[in-house]
């Protein structure tokens, strides 16, 4: 085969190649009312929360918490209809310290013995009237056994085939809790900070 003949070839192959990234990221939206509609289920291993709190004036300590459990449903006509539950394994937090993961366990702050994990239930659902890759979402936290509202400010990053070839969904979410709501107030006459922020990481997978 001539030089030429191949290098022919191997041109067609690159265009080939090419057009099939270009149709493979034509496929990703970053439109909510482009999302394929169902149920959907978190990649543990592509979601986690993360929390951070005020050390006694001297720095903003963060942890997070790994192994998520959460299931997603999504309606594109109707994204105010969506839900979101979550199950939160309160042992499996990672402070970067060996100690204070034992010491999160106790009593004194998440007591796993008889609560084990913690929960998230959404209520409701609200579009941002001026950007609807943004939402409200209003649910209920389960915490030590104490149920308290919690609002989660959303938004919506893309959604299309992962790593794979599974449909996802990619959002992140912030929210702020009070720990004393929840009978947690060790520290807090040393300064430990009361309001704890959570960021949330998630990345859900369609189920078939």
């Amino acid at each position: 085969m001539s030089l030429s003949r191949i290098a022919t070839i191997g041109l067609a192959s690159v265009a080939l190649l090419s057009a099939g990234a270009v149709v493979a990221q034509s496929t990703l939206t970053s439109a909510p009312a482009e999302v394929r509609a169902g149920a959907y289920k978190l990649d543990s291993d592509h979601g986690k929360i993360t929390w951070s709190v005020d050390h006694l004036g001297f720095s903003t300590y963060q942890g997070q918490f790994v192994n998520v459990q959460a299931d997603l449903v999504i309606d594109p006509a109707n994204l105010s209809a969506s839900r979101l539950t979550a199950t939160i394994p309160l042992t499996d937090v990672d402070s970067n310290s060996d100690g204070l993961d034992r010491h999160l366990q106790t009593p004194d702050f998440f007591d796993t013995a008889n609560h084990p994990t913690a929960t998230f239930v959404s209520r409701s659902v609200s579009i941002d009237a001026d950007d609807a890759n943004e939402a409200t979402v209003i649910g209920d936290l389960t915490l030590r056994g104490v149920t308290r509202p919690v609002i989660m400010d959303v938004e919506f990053n893309q959604a299309g085939p992962g790593m794979g070839g599974s449909y996802k969904a990619g959002f992140d979410g912030e929210a702020t809790i009070k720990r004393s709501e929840f009978g947690i107030t060790f520290g807090q006459q040393m300064g430990l900070g009361d309001e704890v922020e959570l960021h949330i990481e998630g990345e859900f997978i369609l189920q078939q």
